[in-house]
């Protein structure tokens, strides 16, 4: 196998992922430079266009930081912590990607459960069809943005603070897809295979165990997937109105706070990339599953 061969994609995703960063840099000249221009006009003097490039890959508080930037506080708050033996230290990404993991992951549990008994019940029930699914639609018009803060205020209201409230952020994010996934799944039996249940005298539950739920296997975890991601934004969102002083988002709220774009970035990248590992052990999950039901994942 070569690099140009159908089976080689290293080479398209090299050449993709040199031309961001390109742009990146170029970016960050661009948005930067105002700063180095005021700098040297106060100074009475000229920059160089050459002095100007560089300056601007190190400015401390860039509008824009360079790749190298983010990189180096992604190292600095996460390779070296764990050098020193401080992994879960207050300072340290690895802390805070835990603790937004954890709502995360909680959150994204109560929405999967909830939304495939939501998902069974519109399926099986003709009034939950005509009454839920509507109400399930319109749950995802309101802005989490605007949400947030009421939910954090209520549960503060009656003693509930902590991870729950953070966790039930992402579970109204995350339901959502599981249950418009799971009815779709679960209306995909063809009308030839129902009638032959039928024909055999299966029982309601045996349609759904042999038949209704197998099928549904391959929207529940493409739902999933969209599950996850969508809940570790929602655990990011609960906390910042919260003042959450850890968390990706209490580090994305401090950053801008004091204009450490750098900082930003960092958090912003972790969560991406914690969003992407999410992503694949559901799609790992989804293999399994499908191997082991004899169906192609």
């Amino acid at each position: 196998m070569t690099l140009f061969s159908e089976e080689g994609k290293f080479l398209p995703i090299l050449a993709v992922v040199t031309a961001i960063v390109a742009i990146w840099y170029a970016a960050a000249v661009w948005l930067n430079a105002p700063q180095e221009y005021d700098r040297a006009q106060r100074a009475g003097a000229t920059i160089a266009f050459s002095q100007l490039v560089q300056n601007t890959m190190t400015q401390e508080r860039p509008v824009l930081p360079a790749p190298h930037q983010v990189a180096a506080e992604i190292w600095k708050t996460t390779g070296a912590m764990v050098q020193r033996g401080r992994p879960f230290s207050k300072r340290s990404l690895i802390y805070h990607a835990w603790i937004t993991l954890s709502a995360t992951l909680l959150g994204f549990l109560i929405g999967s459960v909830l939304g495939i008994a939501l998902a069974v019940g519109i399926v099986h029930n003709l009034a939950m069809d005509k009454s839920v699914m509507p109400w399930v639609i319109t749950s995802q018009t309101i802005p989490i943005l605007a949400i947030a803060p009421m939910i954090i205020v209520v549960l503060n209201a009656v003693g509930i603070s902590g991870l729950l409230p953070k966790a039930l952020i992402s579970t109204y994010l995350s339901f959502f897809p599981v249950v418009v996934g799971m009815v779709k799944g679960l209306r995909s039996p063809e009308r030839a295979q129902l009638d032959l249940f039928h024909t055999y005298s299966a029982s309601r539950w045996q349609t759904f165990r042999m038949l209704r739920w197998p099928s549904s296997m391959p929207y529940l975890f493409t739902s999933l997937k969209v599950a996850v991601a969508i809940s570790l934004v929602g655990a990011i969102v609960g906390e910042l109105p919260t003042g959450a002083v850890a968390g990706l988002g209490a580090r994305l709220l401090a950053g801008s706070y004091y204009g450490q774009t750098i900082q930003i970035w960092s958090a912003l990248f972790v969560a991406a990339a914690l969003a992407a590992v999410l992503v694949m052990l559901v799609d790992v999950g989804h293999k399994m599953v499908l191997r082991r039901m004899g169906q192609a994942a």
